[in-house]
C-alpha cells in the first residue's frame, strides 16, 4: 500500500518530522511517501496561506497518480474537496481524521493549536465537520509554526501548559494537537496528561490503511466528480482539467 503524505508548506524540516511520525505508525507494507509542496509559503498560518497552498498540492498528488491514498499534512485541510475530485483513492485531511478519531475516545475534546488567527480556522472545521458537540474548546497557544521547529524555543513546555489549562478548564477527556508540526509531541504530552493526544498525522495513516483495506475509493459521483474539462487561462493553463472520457474512449479502442 502506497500512501502520500503532503506537507502543503515549503519547509523540509517538517516534513521530515511528519513523514517520522507516520512511518512510526505505519503497518508492515505500508510505504509512506512524503513531499513538500514546491510552491507556497514557508509555513501555512492564514486563509491566504491556505489558498496559494492548493496549487503546490495538486503538484503533489500529480507526482503520484498511482497512490493508494493522500494525506494533506496541515491542520486547516487546506484543499481537501479539490484534492479529493482529482484523485481516485481516498484523501484524508489530518484535521478531520484527529477529530473523528479524538470523538472515539472521549466524550469531549479540546484542541490546541498554534496562533490566534488558526484558532478561527480550527472553529469553523469543527462547525464543518459536525464536531460541535464533541469539541468544547479550540486554544491558541499564539506559537508561529515555524517555531515548533526551532530546537531552542520552548515550544513543548508552552503546549503541556496549555493542554493542562484543556483538561482542567474545558473538562475534556482528550487532546488534538492543531498543527503537523506537532506530530512528534503526543508521546511527551501523554506521558504528563494521562490521557489520549491525537496527532492527526498518525490518525489519518491509519484510516487511509483501514479505507484502503476495505477497497473504498472515493465516490466520484456528485460533487467529487472529476472536474469538469475546460481551459483555464493565464498562470492556471497548465492546471486545466484534462478530458477524462475522451482519453477513457481513447483507451478503451
Amino acid at each position: 500500500m502506497l500512501i502520500r503524505i503532503i506537507n502543503p508548506n515549503t519547509t523540509d524540516s517538517m516534513t521530515a518530522r511528519i513523514a517520522e511520525a507516520a512511518r512510526a505508525v505505519a503497518a508492515p507494507g505500508t510505504i509512506i511517501s512524503a513531499a513538500t509542496s514546491r510552491s507556497g509559503a514557508v509555513s501555512i498560518e492564514g486563509h491566504y496561506d491556505e489558498a496559494m497552498s492548493i496549487v503546490g498540492l495538486v503538484d503533489a498528488i500529480n507526482e503520484e497518480p498511482d497512490a493508494d491514498a493522500y494525506i494533506i499534512a496541515c491542520f486547516g485541510d487546506p484543499g481537501l474537496l479539490a484534492a479529493r475530485e482529482i484523485a481516485s483513492g481516498p484523501v484524508l485531511g489530518i484535521a478531520e481524521a484527529a477529530m473523528h478519531a479524538a470523538s472515539f475516545l472521549a466524550t469531549g475534546f479540546s484542541v490546541v493549536t498554534t496562533l490566534e488567527r488558526t484558532r478561527i480556522i480550527a472553529e469553523h472545521l469543527v462547525r464543518n465537520y459536525g464536531m460541535e458537540h464533541h469539541c468544547r474548546r479550540v486554544r491558541a497557544t499564539d506559537l508561529p509554526v515555524l517555531e515548533l521547529d526551532n530546537p531552542q524555543s520552548n515550544c513543548r513546555q508552552l503546549i503541556l501548559e496549555e493542554c493542562k489549562r484543556a483538561l482542567e478548564e474545558d473538562k475534556s477527556g482528550a487532546i488534538v494537537l492543531g498543527c503537523a508540526g506537532m506530530a512528534d509531541l503526543t508521546r511527551y504530552l501523554e506521558e504528563r496528561l494521562g490521557v489520549p493526544v491525537i496527532d492527526g498525522v498518525a490518525a489519518a495513516v491509519k484510516f487511509c490503511e483501514a479505507l484502503v483495506g476495505l477497497g473504498l475509493k472515493t465516490s466520484k459521483r456528485g460533487d467529487l466528480a472529476y472536474p469538469i474539462h475546460k481551459p483555464y487561462v493565464g498562470s492556471l493553463s497548465a492546471y486545466a482539467p484534462p478530458n477524462r472520457a475522451s482519453s477513457k474512449t481513447l483507451h478503451a479502442g
